[in-house]
C-alpha cells in the first residue's frame, strides 16, 4: 500500500501531524511520503503532489481548502482529511485522532473493506474546451461584477428554459459546495446525502429563485454578450471564452472519494455562524 500525505503550507502544526502519521503507516510496513515543501520544513525528502493519483490513500491535513487542493491532484485516490480547527465539512478526523483514522483506512485497504464514499464533481464545457473538475462549483461569469459588468445569459436545465436576463453570472454547485460560494450567494444548504446540483444565479436583475435539480441533469448558460464570458472551476482555473458560448455543466468522473469516518453535517454548520 502507497499512503501520500500533503499538509497546509506554512503550518507548523499541519506538518507535526503529518510526520507523526507518516511514522505510524511506516511502521506497520506500508509504502508513505509527504508532499515536497512539507517535506523541506520537517528535513526529509518529499514528493510532488501529483504523485497521489497513483497512491491507494491520500491524507490531507488541514482545512477544507487543503483538502480540495489535494483533490485536484487525487484522481480517483480516496482522501482521508484531518481537520485542524476549521469548520470541517470535508476534514471529518481531528489531529489528536489522525493516527488511529489513518491506520484503521490502512487496515481496512489490506483486508479489501476501507470505508469511502464518493461525492460528485462537474466539468464545464463549450465546443472545443473542457474545465478541470470542480468538487464545489462551476461559476460563468463576466469578466467584472456589479454595474457595468455581469452577461447576458439564458439559462437551460435538461434543454428546457428556467432563466434568462442580465446577472454578474451563473453558479452550478455540489452539495459539498453548497456550503461554500453558494451559501454567500444566498442559495440553499443542500444536505450531503441529497443526489442533487444547485442551479444559482449571482445578484441577477429579475432571475428566478436558485433550483435543486437531479445530480446528473445538463445545465446549460448560454452567454450572448460578444465580450465573452470566464468559467471559474472552484475559484481556480478561470477560463475567458469569446461570446457569445454556451457553456454545459454535468457531473463528471471520477467522483471525489472519501476515506474514513463522516462529519457530521449540522455540527459543522454551527461553526459557520
Amino acid at each position: 500500500m502507497e499512503v501520500g500525505i500533503v499538509a497546509r503550507k506554512g503550518n507548523p502544526e499541519a506538518a507535526s501531524v503529518a510526520a507523526g502519521i507518516r511514522d505510524v503507516v511506516r511502521d506497520r510496513g506500508e509504502d508513505v511520503w509527504i508532499d515536497e515543501e512539507t517535506a523541506n520544513d520537517l528535513d526529509v525528502r518529499g514528493r510532488p503532489v501529483d504523485a497521489l493519483a497513483d497512491c491507494d490513500l491520500a491524507v490531507a491535513v488541514g482545512g477544507d481548502g487543503t483538502f480540495l487542493f489535494v483533490a485536484r491532484n487525487a484522481g480517483d485516490t480516496p482522501i482521508l482529511g484531518v481537520n485542524l480547527g476549521e469548520v470541517g465539512f470535508l476534514n471529518a478526523v481531528p489531529p489528536e485522532t489522525a493516527e488511529e483514522a489513518v491506520l484503521t483506512a490502512v487496515d481496512g485497504f489490506r483486508e479489501e473493506a476501507m470505508a469511502v464514499r464518493e461525492v460528485p464533481r462537474l466539468a464545464a464545457r463549450t465546443d472545443e474546451w473542457e474545465s478541470v473538475p470542480a468538487a464545489n462549483e462551476v461559476v460563468v461569469q463576466g469578466d467584472r461584477r456589479g454595474p457595468g459588468g455581469g452577461v447576458d445569459y439564458e439559462l437551460r436545465v435538461d434543454g428546457s428554459p428556467y432563466a434568462s436576463g442580465h446577472a454578474d453570472g451563473v453558479l452550478v454547485a455540489t452539495p459539498t459546495g453548497s456550503t461554500a460560494y453558494n451559501l454567500s450567494e444566498r442559495g440553499p444548504l443542500v444536505h450531503p446525502d441529497v443526489a442533487g446540483l444547485i442551479v444559482n444565479e449571482m445578484a441577477p436583475e429579475e432571475g428566478m429563485p436558485p433550483l435543486v435539480v437531479d445530480v446528473d441533469a445538463t445545465v446549460s448558460v448560454t452567454v450572448s454578450d460578444p465580450d465573452g464570458a470566464v468559467v471559474v472551476s472552484d475559484g481556480r482555473n478561470a477560463r475567458n471564452h469569446d461570446g457569445p458560448v454556451e457553456v454545459t455543466v454535468e457531473r463528471t468522473s471520477p467522483p471525489m472519494r472519501i476515506a474514513g469516518p463522516e462529519s457530521d453535517f449540522f455540527e459543522a454548520l454551527k461553526k459557520l455562524s
